[in-house]
């Protein structure tokens, strides 16, 4: 299959997960601060994207929709570097253009989704994310290792996104995901622009800390 119809069905993807789970946090005022409907529903609106993506567009490319991820399978030797780069720079565009869609659904004065230091401590904010991210990348590699579990792997994968959701809310937002993060925050501005290295800086840390421990659990002669 041509690498341009994966690199817009990436595009596509990572757009639908930043206006829904984004646009769903921005919608309904989600708080990290407070445990209720609108928590839950945040951290369900980015796990469900991923599921819906991933029965749809997965079997074109594979439905990374996350910088992150792609850098863990490319560092596991199933993607070249060509296709690696062209993966991010959908990723990247696809959510620009999410964030756009969120900021004229809920206004640009909303939340817009955007991630946020805890306590505006830098250093815990990057554990944080490396942490999350580690866990969501593992799911990722761990599942689609094998064959077999074509038929459930977009769920567990959606799942897993939730649940991380569901801890990392509370702290920065959750980003897992530079292309997540960095849409919002160019539309949003000042501080949400000003931290968002983080954002992008912890994940891919994390994908790559997932995929080195991945390649030693797992070696590709296995």
């Amino acid at each position: 299959m041509g690498s341009m119809k994966k690199y817009v069905a990436e595009f596509i993807g990572t757009c639908v997960l930043v206006t829904f789970g984004c646009g769903t946090a921005a919608a309904l005022g989600c708080n990290g601060a407070e445990p209720n409907g609108a928590y839950l529903a945040t951290a369900l609106a980015f796990g469900l994207s991923v599921v819906a993506m991933a029965y749809s567009i997965g079997n074109v490319s594979g439905c990374h929709v996350n910088p992150a991820v792609s850098l863990g399978v490319w560092m596991r030797g199933n993607m070249d570097t060509a296709k690696f780069v062209g993966y991010l720079v959908s990723q990247f565009l696809g959510g620009l253009l999410g964030a756009a869609f969120v900021g004229l659904f809920a206004g640009f004065g909303s939340s817009m989704g955007t991630n946020a230091l805890y306590q505006g401590n830098v250093g815990l904010s990057l554990l944080i994310e490396i942490i999350l991210t580690f866990v969501f990348v593992l799911v990722v590699l761990g599942v689609t290792d094998k064959v077999e579990n074509g038929a459930v792997a977009g769920l567990v994968i959606g799942l897993s996104l939730t649940f991380v959701h569901i801890l990392g809310i509370h702290f920065t937002g959750t980003s897992v995901n530079p292309a997540r993060s960095l849409g919002p925050a160019l539309l949003k501005g000042g501080e949400a622009l000003g931290c968002a290295w983080v954002f992008i800086v912890a994940p891919l840390i994390g994908g790559a800390l997932a995929a080195a421990v991945y390649n030693y659990l797992a070696p590709k002669n296995h």
